[in-house]
């Protein structure tokens, strides 16, 4: 028998805090939609389109031909006739011929090509028979009018949306952009980043690490996601607890950078200078604390330049997930893009707990027998246990309040870029 997953954890924590729904809904709402800007086809791979795509011109343009084969009239076969002079050999690209009066006249044809006038099928080589410069033809069944032929517009009418606003830009994209004569498109402003690791007790990844340091692997880590996720524009900073470099360095970095994005120094410790100073630097605090775990003292304010600025917890775990479930959504609503709801995702075994915050727990997945999405509970053992993450896909969000959670409990899934 399958053993359930159980947190023994348990931490009391002030009721005052917002619902992670709550804690979005405030950051959509405030956050501003970020520029926008023509960028060049070629270069528009993984940004945020902002205005629709439509067909230039009917789509496919022409009837087009879709097996090597001859054009011919359908209604001649069904008279009987089985051998056909060929007119002319037509390849894609070139303009169509023109189909002879005849009953007994063909043109022979390459996929690709504009249906020649006057044809109205085409009969494939595979049945077929070349006499000299005739084509002896016995189709298995009467060949009727439009067999392998791609119409004319029936795909796509001139000035159908194809590509909606907010979609990221893949190949996909890109293709219909270039089919459709677009050489230019406009996309969101690829937005700046500044990801700010803060602490004495850090060191960076080459440095000689003291037995009361740790090496940095936050920013390290959320920069990563970011750039993983379409925010290349991202950079690192590492701020130490004094007072007059935080000063100088936030200033910087509130000039400049269109998001901050911090980890740790906000909390209430005697050498977490950061909530005072991001105050005297005119950043407004939206919110602090979401009930959650982990992640419960997330921050998030906006500068008066209207900088978003999010304070992530210092904790490695912790960290990770509230980018996942609050920043990268809220850069990707401020880029224009559509929302997706999450996955659901239904338990592969009970979870017990008494949890009085939503919890964000990391799974891994599978697929069922009937193809359902399957969520195990990862190894995570402490926030701080970042390591623990390697073996899951994302996290399932479980609300707070229940007692238990049987297996094959739906929940919504996130997944880790």
């Amino acid at each position: 028998m399958k053993s359930s997953f159980r947190e023994e954890r348990f931490v009391s924590y002030p009721r005052r805090v917002l619902t992670p729904e709550a804690a979005e809904r405030l950051i959509f709402d405030t956050m501003p939609l970020f520029h926008k800007e023509d960028c060049a086809v070629s270069e528009a791979h993984g940004r945020v389109l902002r205005s629709d795509l439509r067909a230039d011109r009917d789509l496919p343009p022409f009837d087009r031909v879709t097996m090597d084969g001859f054009a011919i009239r359908a209604s001649a076969l069904a008279k009987g006739v089985t051998r056909f002079r060929v007119e002319a050999t037509q390849a894609a690209g070139m303009r169509p011929f023109t189909l002879g009066p005849g009953d007994d006249t063909c043109i022979e044809i390459m996929t690709g090509a504009v249906l020649p006038e006057g044809a109205d099928c085409v009969v494939p080589y595979e049945e077929t028979e070349r006499d000299g410069d005739w084509s002896v033809m016995a189709p298995p069944e009467p060949a009727l009018a439009g067999r392998n032929v791609h119409r004319r517009g029936s795909d796509h009418r001139m000035g159908d949306v194809i590509v909606r606003s907010g979609a990221r830009l893949t190949g996909r994209e890109i293709a219909v952009a270039a089919a459709c004569g677009h050489s230019a498109l406009t996309v969101t402003h690829s937005p700046k980043v500044a990801v700010i690791a803060t602490g004495d007790e850090l060191v960076d990844v080459d440095a000689l690490v003291a037995p009361h340091q740790i090496r940095r692997s936050n920013d390290y880590s959320l920069r990563a996601a970011l750039i993983k996720a379409g925010y290349p524009r991202s950079d690192r900073f590492h701020l130490r607890d004094i007072r007059h470099e935080i000063e100088h360095m936030l200033w910087h970095i509130l000039a400049e950078y269109d998001v901050a994005l911090i980890t740790g120094g906000v909390s209430k410790g005697k050498f977490d200078f950061l909530p005072s100073e991001l105050e005297r630097q005119g950043v407004r605090k939206i919110f602090q604390g979401v009930a959650q775990r982990p992640g419960k003292p997330f921050w998030f304010g906006l500068s008066g330049r209207l900088t978003p600025v999010f304070a992530l917890p210092g904790n490695p775990v912790s960290a990770y997930t509230c980018l996942h479930r609050y920043v990268l959504p809220a850069l990707d609503h401020s880029s224009g893009m559509r929302a997706r709801p999450p996955l659901m995702a239904a338990l592969a075994e009970a979870v017990v707990s008494k949890p009085k915050l939503t919890w964000l727990l990391p799974v891994r997945l599978s697929s069922g027998p009937r193809a359902e999405l399957l969520a195990t509970p990862g190894g995570v053992g402490t926030s701080g246990d970042f390591a623990g993450l390697v073996d899951t896909d994302g996290f399932v969000e479980l609300p707070a309040g229940e007692p238990a959670f049987p297996a094959g409990h739906l929940a919504p899934f996130r997944s880790w870029v």
